[in-house]
C-alpha cells in the first residue's frame, strides 16, 4: 500500500521552508531596536538552556500588548520544529516566546504568527480549548524530565490548565489504530494565573503570568526548571515544539528544555480559604405501585456550609483540607453502553477537591480510584515531592449513602508513594485501607518501571487485598502485572500480562473485571509521508489479545477469549484521520454470567442452560475524525459485523456507532451532539435482540469570558426482546428483567426509557470563586411499551412522568492570603 501511494505521489510533497524570525509591525520601534540585542535561544539551534532576566513588574500589566519595557529585555525563544504527525522538520508557522521573571512570577509572552489567516479561536468555557488554535507552556519545577504543570492560553486568553504526568509506555488511540505522539495533559487541576490574548493582522499575542503561589517547585536557592513550549496549530493540525522533540521515545518530558539562574523567589505564605454556601430545593414523585402519581413533593433545605482550605507547607508540600463539600454543579456523566456484562464501567472523577493533585495517586490497574468516595463529610490530603520522591495521602469520612450497610461511615485512608530511580525510571508502593464498621478491605501495593534505550520500558506490579466483608467472610489474593514497551518512530509495541484473582477486591480502586487473567500483543509500524504530502502517517496496528479465567491459567487450561486484531490508521494533510479494522475473536461460554438463566421447557417446567461451548465473531469497523474547523468538526465511530449476543449466549448480526457533532456558529456560541448506537439482530431471522439509543445534547454559550450558560439533554432508550436459546433449543428463557426489578425473572420483552435535562449559569472569575444557579429533572416513560423519540406535549412529554427535580444555588470565594 505504501508503495502505491508513493507511486501516486501522495508521499512526495514537496519540502516547506521554516518562515524566518519576524519583529510584528505593531511593535514600537524602541522594542524593535531592543529585540536585536537581545539574547536569543533558537530552539533548532539546540540553545535549550534560557536565563531569563530577573525584573520589576511594577509598571507591567497582563494586557496582551508587551509593549512595557521589561519586555524588550526579556529572553527570546524561537526556531520552533514540528513534532507531530511528522518529527524533525522546522515550524511551518512562526512563534516567538518572551521570558522574563520578577521575585513574585514568571511572565510569557507569546508571537504566534498566522500567515494562512485569522486564528481559530472561540470564548469557551476554562479547559474547553483543545479545538482552538493554542499554546502550551510546560513547566516541570522539578526539573525531572518526568512530570510538568501546563499553562494553556488560546487567541483569546481563554486558559487550561493541568498537569502532565508520563506513563513511560507505548501509546495507542485506540479502535483506530494510530499512535498518539505523546502523553496528554490531565486538565482536571485548575490553577490561578493571568492572561490576555489578542487577535492581530499577523496572527495572534498572547500574555501570561504565573505566580508563583500557584506553583510548587524544589527548596533550592537557585532555582532551574524544565520548560518547552508547544503550539497547536488547527488550519494545518500540526503541533509544534519549541524543543526538537523526537516520536522515537517514552518521554516527551525528558526532551525539554531549561530555564535557568531563578533566584530569590518570592513565593510568600501559600493559604487559600475557600468558604461556600449551598441551597437547593428538591422535588421527587413518591411511587405508587408501579406507576408514578404526578403530584411533586418538594422540599427545601436549609442553607449548607462549607469550605476548602490550601495550604502551601512549603515549596514543594501541599495539604489540602475539605468540610461538606458540595459538587451539584459538575456536569453530570455521559451515558455508556456495555459491551460486556461483565465488565464494569469507568467514569472520571470531576470533583474539584479531587482533582487537585490527582496525578500523585495514579497506579497501575488503578487501585486508588476517587470516586468510591461517594460524598465525604471531610476530608484532608497532603502532596508533595521531596528529595526525589512524591508522596500523596488522603484520608476521607463519607457519607452513610456510600457505605454498604448503611449504618456506618465509611473511612478511607489512601497512600501513593513513588521514588525516582536513575534518569527516567521509578518504583512505587500504594496502601489503601476502607473501613466500615467491622469490614474493612486493605490493599498494599508495590510497582515500577525502568527505562532503557530510551525508548524500552519494563513495567511490574504485585498487589495484595486483605478483606473482612460485612457477613464475616474473610477473603485473601493478589493482582499482579508485568509489561514490555517500546516506542520507536517506525516500530512500537506494548507486550503484557495482567493477572487479578477472583478474590481481590479493591474497594478503594477500580478493576474492570476481576478473576482473569489477561494477555496482550500490540505491534504498530508506522511510515511517515513529506511534508506536505496528503499522508502524514500511516500506521499498520495487528495485535492479539487473550483471557483467562484465573484459576485456568494457574492450571494450564485454554483461553476463555480470544481476540486478533488488524487495524490501519492514517493522519492526513490537514488534520483529518481515519481508520479501519477487521477483528477476528472467539469467546467461550462463561457459567458464572449465566447462573440466573432457565429455560422454560414444553410442560412449562424450567431445564438448565448450558448454552454453547464458543462463539466465532468477525466484525468490520471504521473511524473518521475530522480537523477542529472554524465552524465545525465532526467524528465517526462504525462497528457492522457478527458480534456475540450475551443476551441469548448466540451470535448476532451487531452494528455499534459514535457520532459526534461540535458546531461553532458565533466565537460565544458552542453546541455538541453525541449519538450513540447499539443492536443486535438474530440471525436466524433478523429480529431485533436489543436497541439501545442514547442521543446527547449540550450548548454553551459565553456571555463573557467568566459568565457561561450551559444546557445539557440526554435521552436513553434500551429495549430487549423477549429472549429465547438461540443458539440451541429456540425455547423461552427465563432472566433477570431489564426493565424493572432486576431481581425479577421474566420471559415479555420490555423497553425502559429516560430523559435527563440540566441547566447551569455559571459565574467563575477565577478557580475558587464562583456563582452557580442550576435546575435539574429526570424523566422516565412508565408505561408497559414505550416506543423512543416521543414529541413533547404542551406540559411534560408524552407517556413520560417527571421522577425528581432540584433547584440550587452555590456560591464560593476564593480568600489568597
Amino acid at each position: 500500500m505504501i508503495a502505491f501511494l508513493a507511486a501516486a505521489g501522495l508521499l512526495a510533497g514537496a519540502r516547506l521552508a521554516p518562515v524566518a524570525v519576524r519583529v510584528p509591525v505593531t511593535a514600537p520601534a524602541s522594542v524593535t531596536r531592543a529585540l536585536v540585542a537581545q539574547k536569543i535561544y533558537n530552539g533548532r539551534a539546540n540553545q535549550l538552556r534560557v536565563r531569563p532576566p530577573r525584573l520589576d513588574e511594577a509598571s507591567t500589566a497582563v494586557d496582551g500588548r508587551l509593549d512595557e519595557p521589561q519586555w524588550a529585555r526579556a529572553a527570546l525563544l524561537t526556531g520552533f520544529s514540528q513534532f507531530s504527525p511528522n518529527d524533525g522538520a522546522a515550524a511551518e508557522d512562526s512563534t516567538e516566546v518572551l521570558v522574563w521573571y520578577s521575585p513574585t512570577a514568571i511572565h510569557f509572552g507569546i508571537r504566534a504568527f498566522e500567515p494562512h489567516g485569522a486564528p481559530r479561536a472561540t470564548l469557551a468555557d476554562r479547559d474547553r480549548i483543545s479545538a482552538d488554535d493554542h499554546v502550551q507552556i510546560l513547566l516541570g519545577t522539578f526539573n525531572d524530565g518526568r512530570q510538568a504543570t501546563v499553562f494553556a492560553v488560546n487567541p483569546l486568553g481563554v486558559q487550561a490548565d493541568g498537569t502532565l504526568t508520563e506513563s513511560n509506555q507505548s501509546r495507542s488511540s485506540g479502535f483506530g489504530g494510530g499512535t498518539l505522539a505523546r502523553d496528554p495533559a490531565d486538565v482536571s487541576s485548575d490553577f490561578v494565573f493571568q492572561s490576555k490574548g489578542v487577535v492581530t493582522g499577523e496572527g495572534y499575542v498572547v500574555e501570561v503570568r504565573i505566580p508563583f503561589k500557584s506553583l510548587k517547585y524544589q527548596a533550592l536557592p537557585v532555582q532551574a526548571w524544565g520548560l518547552n513550549i508547544v503550539r497547536q496549530v488547527q488550519h494545518s493540525g500540526h503541533e509544534d515544539s519549541w524543543t526538537p522533540a523526537r516520536r522515537a521515545g517514552l518521554s516527551f518530558l525528558a526532551q525539554s528544555g531549561a530555564v535557568e539562574g531563578l533566584t530569590d523567589l518570592r513565593r510568600g505564605l501559600v493559604l487559600d480559604l475557600n468558604p461556600e454556601v449551598t441551597q437547593r430545593t428538591a422535588g421527587t414523585a413518591p411511587r405508587v405501585g408501579s406507576g408514578v402519581r404526578t403530584d411533586f413533593r418538594y422540599a427545601t433545605q436549609r442553607p449548607e456550609l462549607g469550605g476548602n482550605v490550601r495550604w502551601g507547607v512549603t515549596n514543594n508540600i501541599t495539604l489540602n483540607g475539605t468540610v461538606n463539600p458540595d459538587f451539584s454543579q459538575i456536569e453530570s456523566d455521559a451515558g455508556q453502553f456495555s459491551f460486556d456484562p461483565r465488565r464494569a464501567l469507568f467514569f472520571a472523577e470531576k470533583r474539584p477537591f479531587f482533582l487537585d493533585g490527582i496525578e500523585q495517586f495514579s497506579t497501575p490497574n488503578s487501585l486508588i480510584y476517587t470516586r468510591r468516595v461517594v460524598q465525604p463529610r471531610v476530608a484532608a490530603k497532603l502532596t508533595g515531592k521531596v528529595s526525589g520522591t512524591n508522596v500523596a495521602f488522603m484520608s476521607a469520612v463519607d457519607d452513610i449513602a456510600g457505605s454498604q450497610s448503611r449504618t456506618d461511615n465509611p473511612v478511607y485512608n489512601l497512600l501513593r508513594v513513588q521514588r525516582d530511580i536513575g534518569a527516567s525510571s521509578k518504583l512505587g508502593i500504594a496502601y489503601t485501607d476502607r473501613v466500615e464498621g467491622r469490614a474493612y478491605n486493605r490493599v498494599a501495593d508495590v510497582d515500577g518501571s525502568y527505562l532503557f534505550g530510551k525508548i524500552y520500558s519494563i513495567q511490574a506490579q504485585y498487589a495484595a487485598s486483605y478483606t473482612r466483608q460485612l457477613d464475616g467472610r474473610v477473603l485473601n489474593a493478589p493482582l499482579w502485572h508485568a509489561g514490555l514497551n517500546r516506542n520507536g518512530r517506525n516500530l512500537a509495541f506494548g507486550y503484557s500480562l495482567n493477572g487479578v484473582h477472583e478474590d481481590f477486591r479493591a474497594l478503594s480502586g477500580f478493576i474492570g473485571r476481576d478473576g482473569v487473567v489477561n494477555g496482550s500483543v500490540d505491534q504498530r509500524y508506522t511510515w511517515f509521508g513529506a511534508p506536505g504530502a496528503l499522508f502524514q502517517t500511516v500506521t499498520f496496528n495487528p495485535g492479539y489479545n487473550a483471557t483467562w479465567r484465573y484459576q485456568r491459567f494457574v492450571h494450564q487450561g485454554d483461553a476463555l477469549e480470544k481476540k486478533g486484531a488488524f487495524k490501519l490508521n492514517a493522519a492526513l494533510r490537514g488534520g483529518w484521520n481515519a481508520g479501519a479494522g477487521w477483528l477476528v475473536e472467539t469467546f467461550g461460554y462463561d457459567r458464572g454470567l449465566y447462573s440466573d438463566y432457565r429455560i422454560l421447557g414444553a410442560a412449562g417446567d424450567t431445564l438448565p442452560f448450558v448454552g454453547t461451548p464458543r462463539i466465532p465473531n468477525s466484525d468490520f469497523l471504521f473511524t473518521l475524525n475530522t480537523p477542529a474547523g472554524r465552524w465545525i468538526s465532526a467524528n465517526v465511530f462504525y462497528l457492522w459485523g457478527r458480534d456475540e449476543n450475551f443476551y441469548e449466549w448466540a451470535s448476532s448480526d451487531v452494528v455499534i456507532t459514535t457520532y459526534g457533532l461540535t458546531v461553532r456558529p458565533t466565537d460565544k456560541l458552542r453546541v455538541n451532539a453525541t449519538y450513540n448506537l447499539q443492536s443486535y439482530n438474530r440471525r436466524t431471522d433478523g429480529s431485533i435482540v436489543a436497541n439501545n439509543r442514547i442521543p446527547r445534547l449540550k450548548v454553551e454559550y459565553q456571555l463573557a469570558r467568566p459568565l457561561f450558560v450551559r444546557v445539557v439533554g440526554e435521552y436513553t432508550s434500551l429495549f430487549r426482546d423477549a429472549l429465547r436459546d438461540e443458539g440451541r433449543t429456540g425455547r423461552p428463557i427465563i432472566a433477570p428483567d431489564l426493565c424493572a426489578n432486576f431481581a425479577d425473572q421474566v420471559t415479555r420483552a420490555c423497553q425502559r426509557s429516560s430523559f435527563r435535562g440540566d441547566f447551569l449559569f455559571s459565574y467563575q472569575p477565577n478557580p475558587g470563586t464562583v456563582v452557580f444557579v442550576g435546575y435539574g429533572a429526570g424523566y422516565a416513560d412508565t408505561r408497559a411499551s414505550a416506543e423512543p423519540f416521543e414529541f413533547p406535549r404542551s406540559v411534560g412529554f408524552r407517556g413520560y412522568n417527571r421522577l425528581d427535580d432540584a433547584l440550587f444555588v452555590k456560591g464560593s470565594y476564593l480568600f489568597r492570603l
